[in-house]
């Protein structure tokens, strides 16, 4: 049964921030899609700074202010990314209107955010506490939040963000290479992500250097939004040659790039699960990812090379032997594709409605 429901999330993409919180849009459109009404109130400017923050953050919760007057009574269901601070304001629908909430954990707010200050520790077991239903994106998340947090397994869930299979869908590589001038011969190694030192940059760029050595054919790609410049310009001095930087791109685009890939890299020093591993997968590209968080979940059954977060060496060992191997390249395909097909956007989307649909009779 199609629901009412509210998304409050401090990530969410616009026009000029493409990528900032895309999973969340994603799946607002995913819902509108089966025929929910879905409104929206999100922070979407990703710049940082004292002034930005203080800006955009009083602006998001007075506009939560607003809806709450005028609007609040009339939705089934709240539903906040990430536990702190969108569950926040989540929780005054709560204690104000009475109204059941969701919260979605995604890494970055268990991992990082609570741990920050004891305050904001103990903001976020309040929040996990008076949740209707706790969302984590991944195995490692779910266990920590059950286990450090005590929330019952009765009203906790694993539902990743779910790739989409209609965008992202394998292309022909020589068609697709030469569609985006990749010179014949290439071997281009892939990643997709923030350019930030906790992405595993530093380290993918020193373990890029020596794969060189070895397969000076291949080319490594950058795509992402740098929103940290003196981190990029620190990455820059480190690079040697065949390094290329791309700005975001749209998701069409991309599966378009991960698709042209040999091989996909996410050498992450925290994860909460790892989608766009999954969006390569469903690409049809062998990934690579490092033992931490949700990769660790997600790789684990062969499904992509696990390598220990950090470390160089293992990293490059680790590319080599993809772009060196053909029958672990279609292993590594056939399995890939298997869990994109678990995790396809649909199958979360009918989860996600049950939850709804129990939480509002």
């Amino acid at each position: 049964m199609a629901k009412k429901i509210l998304v409050i999330s401090n990530m969410y993409p616009t026009e000029t921030h493409k990528t900032f919180g895309i999973f969340v849009k994603n799946q607002v459109e995913a819902l509108r899609a089966t025929g929910n009404e879905v409104d929206v109130i999100g922070i979407k400017n990703p710049l940082t700074g004292k002034k930005n923050v203080i800006s955009k953050y009083l602006r998001w919760i007075l506009e939560t202010k607003m809806n709450i007057l005028t609007r609040g009574r009339k939705y089934d269901v709240i539903h906040a990314h990430y536990v702190f601070p969108s569950g926040l304001l989540a929780l005054l629908y709560k204690k104000l209107l009475g109204k059941p909430f969701i919260v979605t954990a995604h890494g970055g707010d268990i991992d990082r955010m609570a741990k920050k200050s004891p305050k904001i520790r103990q903001l976020t077991e309040s929040i996990l506490k008076e949740a209707s239903h706790v969302v984590t994106v991944g195995e490692a998340l779910y266990e920590e939040i059950s286990n450090d947090y005590k929330v019952n397994a009765n009203k906790l869930s694993i539902i990743n963000m779910g790739v989409n299979r209609d965008v992202f869908r394998p292309y022909s590589k020589k068609e697709i290479r030469h569609e985006l001038q990749i010179s014949d011969g290439v071997e281009p190694v892939l990643f997709v992500g923030n350019i930030i030192r906790e992405k595993g940059l530093t380290e993918l760029v020193e373990a890029f250097k020596l794969v060189k050595t070895k397969r000076p054919q291949a080319e490594l790609y950058l795509i992402g939004a740098s929103r940290n410049h003196a981190y990029r310009e620190e990455l820059h001095q480190l690079m040697g040659d065949g390094v290329h930087f791309i700005e975001p791109l749209p998701q069409a685009e991309l599966a378009k790039w991960m698709s042209a890939a040999e091989v996909f890299v996410l050498p992450s020093h925290l994860e909460g699960f790892g989608l766009v591993a999954v969006e390569a997968m469903s690409c049809h590209t062998p990934v690579i990812g490092a033992d931490v968080g949700g990769l660790h979940y997600l790789l684990k059954d062969g499904s992509g090379l696990l390598v220990p977060a950090k470390q160089v060496l293992p990293l490059a060992e680790a590319i080599l032997e993809v772009l060196g191997n053909s029958e672990l390249k279609k292993q590594l395909i056939q399995k890939g594709e298997q869990k994109a097909a678990e995790n396809d956007e649909k199958k979360m989307i009918s989860k996600l409605e049950t939850i709804y649909n129990q939480l509002s009779k």
